[in-house]
């Protein structure tokens, strides 16, 4: 009897087990993992770095669907092309959530993914090519964004003539609110009718339903502190101001004694703009060991002064940040407008501020070792004056001689004097004492 009952307890147990097991295994093959990207703010190499690195997990984790949110007012071009290649290529299924703005480069990012939806009241153009003096690029720089544009829409089927007009001022669509001269930017509704978006959505679990995702399991990506530093880092606007702070607590410092404040916040602003380069991607070895020669010969120039170190350390430092930089150009132009910033801000801290006044007065020694309050830097031979000796070397015009069996350094008044030759001392100015050749009568 008891072995008959131990018999179906085993089985009861087993075919509950099994069951469990069913049960779990339909749950988990009727949920859908899907990875929610966000895309945000202005477009910089910084955003290429950690779209690379979410792309790649939601691969490496088997997603099943990518969801790009998107916010973004624009930015670099060459960074948005890495973004809608990485974008394009991505073989899970993907689709652009636009849920405030895609303009300028955003739009182009967004044209990349499969599918692209808004969320009301989002918008989605305007994509000309502005340089970095607010005017519009060259024909030619415009000619091949246009044509990146229309090539991202074709590519999912979308009219190209609308992603044109995002970017061709001359194209009139004035049923859309782009007339001639102005840049197409459609509205979610607009979008909708024009083929340019799959629907409207108020939020993710609208989204959601309009994908036919069942039970979406979502894992948001998000930035990790070094990301967020290296877009910040990266950004057009920082650098400037980053490389200015570095220069001129640098020169600050290099008029210094010691190594203080200005050093410590120069060093620091470097150390900040290669970090951010070097997560960004930019950054190599080669730029790393050029700043790391460059720091030392400036620290060798703080201690040991000759000031060919600190310029040869300046000029390594200075290749380094042009060899991180995304563009060559922009790294130029932000170096020369720090040492620009930095020569005016050394000219109005020692030419224009008065260090006897204010906090100024309490932090800088403005005592002297002056002859009148009793200081003496070296004795003054006077009693040698009217004497005579000879030249023990030749004297051009400085060199040894012997005056009252005393071997002393002298100078010549100005012309050559012949080691032998009889002295005679006619002037004395603290250390320096000066001789002229004696004539025989």
């Amino acid at each position: 009897m008891k072995k008959k009952l131990y018999i179906f307890l085993i089985f009861a147990l087993s075919f509950i087990w099994i069951n469990q097991a069913g049960v779990t295994a339909d749950n988990h093959e009727s949920s859908t993992d899907v990875y929610v990207i966000p895309i945000e703010n202005e477009v910089e190499r910084g955003l290429v770095a950690f779209l690379e690195r979410s792309i790649q997990e939601a691969e490496e984790a088997y997603a099943d669907y990518i969801v790009f949110e998107i916010n973004s007012p624009g930015g670099r071009v060459d960074s948005a092309e890495e973004i809608a290649t990485l974008i394009s290529s991505v073989e899970i299924p993907n689709a652009a959530y636009i849920i405030n703005q895609a303009l300028s480069a955003g739009s182009y990012i967004a044209l990349n993914a499969q599918e692209i939806y808004f969320r009301p009241g989002a918008t989605m153009g305007a994509s000309g090519v502005i340089v970095g003096d607010g005017t519009a690029a060259d024909e030619k720089a415009q000619s091949a964004w246009i044509a990146a544009m229309t090539a991202a829409a074709e590519q999912n089927d979308r009219d190209p003539l609308y992603a044109e007009a995002m970017a061709n001022p001359d194209l009139d669509l004035s049923e859309y609110r782009a007339g001639e001269g102005d840049y197409l930017t459609l509205r979610a509704d607009e979008a909708l009718e024009v083929g340019y978006s799959e629907g409207t959505a108020e939020n993710r679990a609208e989204l959601f339903e309009m994908l036919d995702i069942k039970n979406p399991q979502v894992v948001e990506t998000e930035l990790t502190f070094s990301e967020h530093i290296a877009r910040f880092v990266t950004s057009p606007v920082v650098i400037p101001i980053l490389l200015s702070v570095a220069s001129l607590g640098l020169i600050v410092e290099l008029y210094s004694p010691g190594f203080g404040i200005p050093g410590i916040m120069g060093l620091s602003a470097l150390l900040l703009f290669f970090y951010g380069h070097l997560i960004a991607g930019f950054a190599g070895y080669e730029s790393i060991i050029l700043f790391i020669l460059g720091i030392v010969l400036i620290v060798l120039e703080i201690f040991v002064p000759s000031g060919i170190l600190g310029v040869i350390g300046g000029g390594a430092i200075l290749g380094a940040m042009l060899v991180a930089g995304a563009d060559l150009g922009y790294m130029a132009f932000s170096i020369g407008i720090a040492l620009l910033i930095a020569l005016v801000g050394i000219f109005i801290l020692f030419r224009k501020l008065d260090f006897n006044k204010g906090i100024f007065g309490k932090i800088v020694l403005t005592d002297q070792t002056t002859t009148d309050l009793g200081y003496v830097s070296n004795s003054n031979r006077m009693e040698l004056i009217g004497k005579e000796g000879e030249a023990l070397t030749y004297l051009r015009p400085a060199g040894t001689a012997v005056i009252d069996d005393e071997r002393l350094d002298v100078v010549s008044e100005g012309g050559f004097i012949a080691a032998g030759t009889k002295i005679k001392v006619v002037k004395v100015e603290g250390s320096r004492i000066v001789v002229r050749e004696v004539h025989d009568k």
